[in-house]
C-alpha cells in the first residue's frame, strides 16, 4: 500500500468498525451484490463493482429515501 500512497482509512480510535455508515454499506454490498467472493480477475472485479454500484445508486430503491434511489434523490436537488 506505501508503493500505491494508499492510507487506510480509521476513526480517532483506529478501529474501522466505528465507521458505522460505510459497514453498512459495505456489508449490502457483500451479502446483496455478492462482492464479497474473491475474483479470478481484476476486470471482474472492476466489472462487478461498477454494475453494484450502478444498480444502488439507480436501481435500488432506499426506506431512507422515501423508496427513491440516490440518483432520484440527488438529480431532484440539483435540477
Amino acid at each position: 500500500m506505501q508503493k500505491e500512497h494508499i492510507q487506510i482509512s480509521m476513526t480517532q480510535e483506529n478501529h474501522c468498525y466505528e465507521n458505522a455508515h460505510a459497514e453498512r454499506i459495505n456489508g449490502i454490498l457483500k451479502q446483496e451484490f455478492n462482492l464479497g467472493v474473491t475474483f479470478n480477475t481484476e476486470q471482474q472485479a472492476l466489472s462487478a463493482v461498477c454494475s453494484a454500484i450502478k444498480t444502488y445508486n439507480q436501481k435500488r430503491p432506499h426506506y431512507a429515501l422515501n423508496l427513491k434511489t440516490p440518483d432520484q434523490v440527488y438529480f431532484q436537488k440539483v435540477a
